[in-house]
């Protein structure tokens, strides 16, 4: 059996998903492409890789966590890297209160918070017999600046984002975790949505870096991560300087 990394990439059928996990291939990665619904397009990703595989799981269900890393074991026979990039959200304006219902709420945090919590508890007996591994978590800009297409969302990766500071004081040394918190990036959800034109354009013009990021940005934030031997319990903004305006 291959002695190569590999990585398990969720909601990695498009977007930002996708681009890690074709970044982490080029890197030599084995890379497991998951997805909750868009089997087609997860399967084609992965045959497109060099050493990969496709599985279907959704991250809000816990049976499908812990299946999700059974069959990447039996698969690959080791877990290295988990990249918890599954997420979901709905769009409503901060000041329409009554449209986040409790429902949207719970919807919500099934996937981005519970779901990252428990495919990493899931993951964590595979992880720390890697010896070398890192949990990364996609967060946002939301998740730290009053933004986001949702009130329910941005409160999602706050948590996500203390989530990632208190299992990295606790897992260490054998795993490292760390997270990414994008901007706005042009992603095939974003793209055409009657939010995005105005908001990219405002990013176009007050960033320090004039644009939007694209999904490849965050890949790359992923991969510096993963190779930052030193580096625990960080969340790396990567919003071309937003955050400063």
């Amino acid at each position: 059996m291959s002695s190569a990394r590999v990585a398990l990439v969720t909601g990695s059928s498009s977007g930002i998903g996708e681009a890690v996990a074709r970044r982490l291939a080029d890197d030599g990665y084995r890379v497991v492409v998951n997805s909750a619904r868009s089997v087609e397009a997860g399967e084609k990703i992965a045959a497109s890789l060099p050493d990969a595989v496709y599985l279907q799981a959704d991250v809000a269900q816990e049976q499908d966590c812990h299946r999700l890393v059974r069959e990447t074991l039996d698969r690959f026979g080791r877990l290295d890297v988990l990249v918890n990039n599954a997420g979901t959200t709905r769009a409503i304006p901060h000041a329409d209160l009554e449209a986040a219902t409790p429902q949207v709420w719970r919807d919500i945090f099934a996937v981005n918070v519970f779901g990252t919590w428990q495919l990493t508890v899931a993951a964590m007996p595979a992880l720390r017999s890697s010896g070398d591994a890192s949990v990364v978590n996609i967060s946002s800009l939301a998740g730290n600046r009053p933004a986001g297409s949702s009130i329910p969302y941005a409160v999602s990766k706050a948590a996500i984002e203390h989530m990632t500071r208190l299992l990295a004081a606790t897992v260490g040394p054998r795993v490292r975790v760390n997270a990414v918190a994008p901007g706005l990036v042009e992603t095939p959800w974003t793209r055409g949505k009657d939010f995005f034109a105005p908001i990219a354009e405002q990013v176009a013009q007050l960033a320090p870096l004039r644009r939007v990021g694209l999904p490849e940005d965050v890949a790359q934030a992923v991969l510096a991560l993963l190779g930052a031997a030193y580096t625990t319990g960080q969340v790396l903004l990567v919003d071309g300087g937003s955050h400063l305006r």
